[in-house]
């Protein structure tokens, strides 16, 4: 080869697309936060098998009973020490002990309470939790102290991580759905505003400016009020979802006409109508397809938003209300600043909404970065 001559980079020959996800794989703090999300939404959507116990299964005698470490050697394989429960005669406070001499023996693939995976499959394994089998084969099948909660149970004798799990289900799909919303509300509104203009382009615009002027907060709490109390938690469910996509969708609006703006008198949009392209057909046939890892940047960056809306509605006690359970809703029993003292690991939603958030902002960054393929490294 001429050593006068230039090389040729290979990515001169690669597709737009193809050019953002081979930067987008370099950037590896947003390949872990993309993993670390895509484990947290099969968790999520296989909730009933990941779970040590069911979303309604409680026991009472341990209620606010703390997290058990876990322990492990090659002849008993992973287990947990027995729980012994005293209450205080005098101040009737319940305080808990380790037994280390009873051993209670913990698997994979285990029996346990029944359920319906996605209610609709009937099951009764977990992905872990206590060997019953084990158990019943030492004749220790009625063991009270027999009882497993790694992160810990709240008021109701409930296992905080299979709650989680639970949660994650509610509070990670209000925030998918919220963007299919915001999606089609951003990508419609704005393309005819920046594609029509003139009064079109006025009208969505002052729409856009007074939904933006109102304070978030107070917002949210006043959808959150017109719930009417009557109301299933599944509506209340899909109320909010709505709710927070209507306030959610300016910010896409704004990126895509903006895009419309610059793209409109292209020469291949102007061919496309020369050639009796209908106004839709040059909009989301040609012009929108062109700036797509923009709008799914811009959609990643605000799945967190949708996610810290509903959990504060739901804390607030005016969104989603139990049977549900959600992020938001197992932080209700946060509000006491009293309880959260003396049980501090009630706030592992906090754990997992920051983690979550931090993923989306992470992994928004690396696609925010890999969108422009021809910029300089």
């Amino acid at each position: 080869m001429n050593p006068d001559q230039p090389e040729i980079r290979t990515e001169a020959v690669l597709s737009p697309w193809e050019l953002t996800l081979r930067r987008f794989v370099r950037h590896k703090l947003g390949i872990a936060a993309f993993f670390f999300l895509i484990v947290l939404y099969l968790l999520a959507l296989g909730c009933e098998f990941f779970a040590p116990t069911t979303r309604a299964w409680r026991n009472l005698e341990y209620s606010y009973c703390p997290p058990q470490p876990v322990h492990f050697d090659l002849r008993g394989g992973f287990y947990v020490h027995a729980v012994d429960r005293y209450d205080n005669p005098v101040t009737f406070a319940r305080s808990y002990t380790l037994d280390e001499n009873i051993r209670v023996p913990l698997g994979f693939f285990v029996r346990g309470e029944p359920y319906k995976l996605w209610n609709l499959i009937p099951m009764e394994r977990h992905f872990f939790g206590v060997d019953r089998d084990a158990l019943a084969a030492q004749g220790r099948a009625g063991e009270s102290g027999a009882v497993f909660y790694l992160m810990g149970s709240d008021k109701y004798g409930h296992d905080v991580l299979s709650r989680l799990f639970y949660g994650a289900r509610i509070s990670l799909s209000v925030g998918l759905i919220s963007i299919i919303v915001t999606f089609v509300l951003g990508v419609t509104l704005g393309g005819i505003s920046g594609y029509a203009g003139g009064g079109w382009d006025n009208l969505i615009q002052r729409l856009i400016e007074v939904i933006n002027a109102l304070p978030q907060l107070p917002l949210w709490l006043a959808f959150g009020a017109i719930f009417p109390a009557e109301w299933s938690p599944l509506s209340v469910y899909f109320c909010v979802t709505i709710a927070l996509s209507l306030i959610g969708w300016t910010g896409l609006a704004r990126v895509v006409r903006g895009k419309i703006l610059s793209l409109r008198e292209e020469d291949y949009a102007v061919a496309a109508r020369l050639l009796g392209a209908s106004h839709a057909r040059v909009l989301f046939r040609h012009l929108v397809p062109g700036f797509t890892s923009h709008i799914i940047v811009t959609l990643t960056l605000s799945v967190p938003g949708m996610i810290l809306g509903e959990t504060v509605l739901s804390f607030l006690g005016l969104g989603l209300r139990p049977p549900i359970v959600s992020w938001g809703v197992m932080l209700q029993d946060c509000q006491n600043l009293q309880t959260v003292a003396n049980y501090p690991w009630l706030l592992a939603p906090v754990l997992f909404i920051v983690l979550t958030i931090l993923s989306f902002n992470f992994a928004g960054d690396a696609m925010r970065d890999a969108a422009d393929p021809y910029s300089s490294r």
